[in-house]
């Protein structure tokens, strides 16, 4: 379960709540006049200047907290609305004010109160508010219980969260909803066909294994998931120097985020026949593993040349999609930590994704603005496939040159995707690197959000 609760209680008008004025630098000077003498004098005695992010307590007649000040930018993010969350000392808060988008000023508060605290002795204790009028309190704590998922999967280290232990986080999601899971691991994977899911895989010390989680009716609609597992990434063969592996626990952010994804979708129960694959592995060094120039066949029949072995992530992918395909889903959606070339292109905070359907780009687009939940479409050019050429297999996995890196690794991808399917990738970081008001540094849900509206839209309750 989540690490951390929400902080809203039930909505109410309790006027025992402390307000919270939200206010931006045109609705500072009328707040401020609505305040008592006292008031005033407190806050112009600190320089409250209503700059976003601003945040000041002020006194009541009683000597305790009687009202707060926060300072939104006009245009800025609602969500920022979380530093609330760790900004205020313990007590009951309302909102009251100008929040701009209240809907997502409340999810902000409530993705700020998370505090990844397994490995504590005493956890945080924090604010509580109550839910601002028109919220739907179900679903901001829905959509904050599946991004505490998502942080707790990303944040536990591999000796708590080996691919053994990921595929028990899977049935205890499916349990709670009661879906069905079925599990293909060690050599039963090269007899089942799923061999580049094992070649990664087998040097680790815990079996290589393809986790498939299945829920809805069989009538309704066909939504895939697949998300990327690895759960420590040592680069293989084509070893990671040591700052470039100390955060490879989040490897496997694919595949929290899919399952994040997949706790919205069977909570708020909408009509699709959901399907969440999730190759799972620890790519380690053994004397098993696989090697640089190695020839892999695969589940779709295509040989593949291993360029290096730190590009893992595709390969595991490429045999989870063709096994996603051969059902013909209306719609299939894999996520995955797989380049720092998207990285370097978009930074930690902004998600390429890749789709050669216009009307899916465009509904993600939007969905992606509606819920500040950012991402940014990149192309599938196609040009660049000559880049992925073998001179012994049909194609390599990497390309020679540093290059389009995330866009070569999707073209790879879509090599094992039927062209009929409608398909979305999303190259994920999952990772925050500096704190942020709704989110601590650590682990982080990408474009769940968005996929949620967007599937929603398209598949209603």
């Amino acid at each position: 379960m989540p690490s951390a609760a929400t902080p809203f209680l039930a909505a109410a008008k309790d006027r025992q709540a402390i307000p919270v004025l939200g206010l931006t630098p045109e609705t500072a000077a009328d707040t401020l006049k609505s305040l008592s003498p006292r008031q005033q004098a407190w806050a112009q005695s600190h320089g409250f200047e209503a700059k976003a992010g601003t945040l000041l307590t002020l006194p009541g007649e009683d000597g305790k907290i009687g009202v707060v000040l926060f300072a939104m930018a006009p245009d800025g993010n609602p969500l920022a609305a979380g530093k609330l969350a760790h900004g205020l000392p313990k007590g009951l808060y309302r909102l009251e004010g100008d929040w701009g988008d209240s809907r997502l000023a409340a999810l902000g508060i409530a993705l700020g109160a998370y505090r990844f605290d397994r490995y504590r002795s005493q956890p945080e204790a924090g604010a509580r508010f109550l839910v601002p009028e028109g919220v739907d309190r179900g679903e901001i704590e829905s959509l904050a219980a599946a991004t505490f998922l998502v942080r707790d999967l990303v944040n536990t280290p591999t000796n708590d969260l080996g691919p053994d232990a990921l595929e028990k986080a899977v049935r205890k999601l499916a349990a709670a909803h009661k879906a069905k899971v079925r599990t293909i691991a060690g050599d039963a994977l090269l007899k089942q066909n799923f061999p580049m899911i094992h070649a990664v895989g087998r040097a680790s010390a815990i079996a290589p294994r393809l986790i498939e989680l299945r829920w809805g009716r069989k009538s309704d609609p066909k939504v895939t998931l697949v998300g990327k597992g690895v759960c420590f990434d040592t680069g293989g063969l084509n070893l990671k120097p040591g700052t470039s592996m100390a955060l490879m626990k989040k490897d496997m952010g694919g595949a929290a985020n899919v399952l994040g994804l997949a706790r919205l979708i069977m909570g708020a129960g909408l009509k699709v026949n959901l399907r969440v694959l999730i190759p799972a592995v620890e790519n380690s060094v053994a004397g098993n593993a696989f090697r640089p120039g190695d020839i892999l066949p695969s589940r779709k029949g295509i040989s593949v040349e291993i360029g290096n072995t730190d590009a893992e992530g595709r390969l595991i992918l490429g045999d989870a999609l063709a096994y996603g395909d051969e059902e013909k889903p209306d719609l299939m959606i894999d996520m995955a930590t797989l380049t720092g070339a998207a990285r370097v292109a978009l930074g930690p905070d902004l998600p390429p994704f890749y789709s050669d359907d216009e009307d899916l780009a465009a509904g993600l687009a939007a969905a992606s603005r509606a819920e500040g939940d950012p991402l940014w479409r990149m192309p599938l050019w196609q040009p660049y496939d000559a880049m992925l050429a073998s001179k012994i297999a049909d194609t390599n996995h990497i390309t020679s040159g540093g290059f389009a890196g995330s866009v070569t690794a999707a073209l790879f991808l879509k090599k094992f995707i039927g062209p009929a399917t409608p398909w979305i990738h999303l190259d994920i970081f999952a990772w925050v690197p500096n704190a942020k008001p709704w989110c601590p540094v650590g682990g982080e849900a990408q474009g769940i959000r968005a996929l949620f509206k967007l599937i929603g839209s398209r598949y209603p309750a």
